[in-house]
């Protein structure tokens, strides 16, 4: 299997599956004397962590990472910084039947043509949302690189099954009231409704899904490699490959269509003494390099494809049709859970670029 490693001078390789012994991320690139300890991953993982409300997976896991290579006397060496997390809670029984009967909205049927039936199926294997675990442990290293630019990453939840906030939170909000409720909600009265939205879903033995915002603060003007390394594209190519992703968009995003050149164009200003935009409906990111200005996207998530209702599917050894009621530990809603996740992927690849651009200092310790 191909495809496992992203990035050029901050390069990670995850590994692990599902059902499989661990989880785990290799860092290649992250630069010596960066001060780490175990405690400032394990605060991004938890954010992450299944099992800690009813509108999450039942599956209960500790997550308990671990570093195994890379770190020394709580400091990073230079050297590839390995870390992993053991799979505990596993029940894979149910996953037999799904071998030959694929769940619709899963990666079952093509992975099984793919990897000619080797694939390990158990709880869709490589194709879990649990394989996400190893971004988040990668971007609890680049978080803290970027924060020695003072480079600030802000993620929250701003629809799910079609409720949303119709205000604007400011950054205070996003920063204080994010991570104090379940949906990771900015907006604490909509965070009621978005719960109970996913709670009469999960009842019905069905599901939903939403979109998260992310806002990156203090980009330095210039990161970003066009034209096939454009910021704005290697962002979107890594959100993309968190499970259940279907849609990126960067400040108006497809709004920008539907208005004229002379509504969408930036006007440059100074400010404080410094070049800024009047508005910032490039969300931040002008022919694939950083403008200056906060970069802002929005992530669209599918409604979680494991459901209990009876569902269509075929028996791929009988060829035959037949039908499916999908058993096991799901979460009625991703979106909650995947609020830390889009940063991490976010703070990967701009400090992959940062490197590229020689913004963060390789050469001695690091603070």
């Amino acid at each position: 299997m191909s495809g496992n490693s992203f990035g050029k001078k901050f390069k990670i390789t995850c590994f692990g599956e599902s059902h499989g012994r661990c989880i785990g991320v290799v860092i290649d690139g992250c630069p010596p004397g960066l001060p780490l300890s175990l405690k400032e991953v394990q605060r991004e993982l938890d954010k992450r962590r299944p099992g800690q409300d009813k509108i999450s997976t039942p599956r209960k896991e500790e997550d308990e990472v671990k570093f195994l290579s890379g770190v020394f006397k709580e400091h990073t060496t230079g050297a590839p910084l390995c870390m992993l997390i053991w799979n505990k809670k596993v029940d894979s029984e149910v996953y037999e039947e799904y071998r030959i009967k694929p769940r619709p909205g899963h990666a079952d049927y093509p992975a099984l043509v793919k990897y000619k039936k080797f694939n390990d199926y158990r709880g869709g294997g490589r194709f879990s949302g649990r394989i996400t675990a190893a971004c988040v442990m990668a971007g609890a290293i680049a978080k803290k690189l970027l924060r020695t630019l003072n480079l600030e990453i802000l993620a929250h939840t701003v629809e799910i099954g079609g409720v949303k906030s119709e205000k604007n939170p400011t950054l205070e909000e996003i920063r204080k009231i994010t991570y104090t409720n379940a949906v990771r909600c900015a907006d604490e009265k909509i965070a009621v409704l978005m719960k109970q939205e996913i709670m009469k879903a999960k009842n019905e033995g069905d599901s939903v899904g939403g979109i998260i915002e992310c806002v990156v603060l203090n980009v330095p003007v210039g990161i970003g490699e066009p034209v096939f390394d454009n910021l704005d594209a290697d962002i979107a190519k890594m959100l993309f490959s968190i499970p259940a992703v279907k849609g990126v968009e960067f400040g108006a995003g497809f709004n920008s269509s539907r208005i004229r050149g002379s509504e969408n164009n930036d006007p440059y200003i100074i400010k404080d003494g410094k070049v800024a935009t009047a508005s910032n409906n490039a969300g931040g990111v002008l022919g694939g390099l950083s403008n200056g200005m906060p970069i802002i996207f929005r992530i669209a998530f599918k409604p979680t494809p494991s459901i209990s209702k009876k569902q269509h599917t075929i028996d791929i050894e009988k060829m035959t049709e037949t039908t499916i009621e999908v058993k096991g530990k799901h979460d009625p809603c991703v979106v909650p859970r995947a609020v830390p996740i889009v940063e991490a992927a976010a703070a990967i690849v701009l400090v992959d670029h940062a490197l590229r651009f020689s913004l963060i200092n390789t050469g001695e310790k690091i603070e």
